[in-house]
């Protein structure tokens, strides 16, 4: 990590998680900073090998955002891994399947 003096730092964190276990990481970077930017100082990549990043799967408290959106002091950045099965489907097979009892 650079040397940044304090007062002109933001802090975020970095979450990810597998169903097994989970990283979330504290990192300090310069005003103005992105997602990308925070996912590389993570280094969660080196804990997580299978780890993907894809655009699509980004998200701060939430709320999905692009690779390149600035983030701000406390935010929280999260990495989502690939849908397993579609919910809304998920949520229309149960349903039917509450019918027929």
């Amino acid at each position: 990590m650079t040397d940044i003096p304090a007062s002109r730092t933001i802090r975020v964190e970095v979450a990810y998680g597998e169903p097994d276990r989970q990283g979330l990481v504290e990192v300090e970077l310069p005003p103005g900073a992105t997602v990308t930017a925070a996912i590389e100082a993570s280094e969660l990549r080196a804990a997580f090998p299978a780890l993907e990043v894809a655009p699509d799967r980004l998200g701060v408290w939430g709320r999905k955002v692009p690779p390149e959106h600035i983030l701000s002091d406390g935010d929280r950045v999260e990495i989502y891994r690939p849908l397993i099965a579609d919910p809304k489907e998920v949520r229309r097979a149960k349903a039917e399947a509450a019918k027929k009892k």
